[in-house]
């Protein structure tokens, strides 16, 4: 367990009145007009400005403004709405001050001394768009700048979501608020009548640890030559930028779209009357059936769709459990406002297998730790390789690879590709002090499938400790350099991230 240095007196949850706070909806962002898509002719497509600046927002009614940096001055952001098949064109301004109020680490890659304190470059999370659009983590700016970036929303409808990806800081920077969702429609899946407007809900999880005073607390170690910790997590769990917040609903279906973006929380979640959920969707869109479950898992940058109907509950107040000490309470009215038309159909979307044998190659990349004594906290690694060793993987465009991610450490790590989409094959154990010694896979038992809430298209997996993961990807899309990571912001930030490059046949 790594030590703070000077922490400061944080807030008592405790003594925190609940459930006064209504819950927030994040504003739709609204185009600025229409531009010529990049090598399009005379194509337009939406165009929009958004700046991330500094912002003060009250998390909860009994405490002052909280600092924050957020795209368009909100946390979340503003929802961006796409259609499948139509680009977007989206200017993103750096308008934050030139340092930054968060600790610094200038041991981390990228973030030496030297370099300018605020940097930032956008990540739109889950998106097929080209190496120069996708936001490289070495592409950021500074203050006064900004880049316009092309999506070209070819791919399925899903819960995309927009955050930094700037080298070094990347930890900071999304603990500061700068972070918001992205949602991709086509007409093939409103056409199942699936709840939708008002009755259709984003849940942006941010854990924080929040001062006596209402700001942010980030730590930093003992040693000040190395302040960075090894994950971070806050017991105050903010919901689309609320502390505590509750959520009146009707009796009648409600679909909520999930998001996890905490640094490195993972939820469980359940709600307090034993009912289940009934998910779906994951990352990358619908799931072929609907799954019921009733505990939810979601590792940071993962994704859940969600149906739940109230229609049994009226009158009652029901919390959302697992956040941590600080849940969400819905808030069940006696009558519905009118006609609950929605619908939950059986079949939502077909979702075909990758063959196996479609693969013309299998990767095995090991997440591994390494010690040093004179370090604090411990390096980890992905392959054994830092972010700026010689690229090693360079999949063909077009083709199709396994790539078995081999956990040696406690961990569960949420591994994420840029630009591809892919499915889980299985996990399965292995003896790790055998492969440690002799590199050796000897496995302990027989694989496991994929649970059904994991069994459609995704773009982050979780990787449990002491197993090895296999995912089958198709790399369609576009050439070029983008990268592959732990999505626990503080592994990323201290090389748990590589880049790889798709090449021509």
């Amino acid at each position: 367990m790594v030590q703070v240095a000077n922490a400061p007196k944080l807030l008592d949850l405790s003594k925190l009145a609940a459930f006064v706070d209504p819950l927030p909806i994040p504003s739709i962002a609204k185009p600025m007009g229409r531009r010529q898509a990049p090598k399009s002719g005379s194509v337009t497509v939406p165009f929009h400005r958004i700046p991330v600046r500094e912002c003060f927002s009250k998390i909860h009614r009994d405490l002052p403004a909280t600092r924050f940096w957020g795209y368009g001055g909100s946390v979340p952001g503003p929802t961006i709405e796409a259609r499948s098949g139509e680009g977007v064109l989206v200017e993103w301004m750096n308008e934050l001050p030139l340092k930054h109020f968060l600790p610094i680490d200038h041991n981390l890659m990228g973030a030496e001394k030297g370099q300018p304190e605020v940097r930032t470059v956008v990540h739109l999370h889950g998106a097929k768009a080209s190496p120069e659009n996708d936001g490289y983590p070495e592409d950021w700016y500074v203050p006064g700048k900004s880049r316009t970036y092309h999506y070209p929303n070819g791919q399925d409808p899903a819960l995309l979501w927009y955050h930094d990806h700037a080298m070094g800081i990347n930890r900071l920077n999304i603990c500061a608020g700068m972070a918001g969702l992205y949602i991709v429609r086509d007409a093939v899946e409103e056409a199942l009548n699936l709840p939708s407007g008002v009755y259709e809900i984003p849940l942006v999880f941010m854990d924080r640890l929040i001062r006596a005073d209402g700001q942010i607390y980030y730590p930093v170690s003992q040693r000040p030559e190395m302040p960075w910790v090894p994950e971070y997590f806050g017991d105050a769990v903010l919901i689309n930028g609320k502390l505590l917040p509750y959520l009146e609903v009707e009796p009648r279906r409600y679909r909520f779209r999930i998001l996890n973006a905490s640094n490195g929380r993972f939820y469980f979640l359940s709600l307090s009357n034993g009912q289940p959920f009934q998910q779906i969707g994951t990352d990358q869109g619908l799931l072929e059936s609907v799954v019921e479950v009733k505990r939810l898992a979601l590792a940071p940058g993962e994704r859940a769709d969600l149906v739940i109907d109230f229609s049994n509950q009226a009158g009652e107040e029901i919390l959302l459990n697992n956040l941590a000490v600080s849940p969400m309470q819905f808030r069940v009215a006696r009558q519905r406002s009118g006609t609950d038309s929605s619908s939950l159909p059986k079949t939502l979307r077909q979702v075909p297998k990758i063959p196996e044998s479609a693969a013309v190659r299998t990767r095995r990349l090991t997440l591994e730790e390494f010690d040093d004594l004179a370090a604090e906290p411990v390096t980890h690694l992905l392959d054994g390789k830092r972010w700026h060793e010689p690229i090693s993987e360079k999949p063909v465009i077009g083709s199709t690879e396994i790539w078995e991610f081999v956990n040696t450490t406690d961990d569960s790590h949420p591994i994420h590709l840029h630009m591809v989409r892919f499915q889980i094959l299985d996990r399965r154990p292995f003896d790790v002090p055998d492969f440690l010694v002799n590199r050796k896979l000897v496995y302990t038992a027989p694989p496991v499938p994929p649970e059904a809430f994991e069994a459609g298209w995704k773009d982050t997996v979780r990787v449990s400790p002491g197993s090895c993961t296999r995912i089958i990807v198709k790399f369609e899309g576009f050439v070029g350099r983008y990268v592959w990571h732990c999505h626990i912001l503080e592994h990323e930030d201290n090389e748990m991230m590589r880049p790889y490059e798709v090449v021509a046949g």
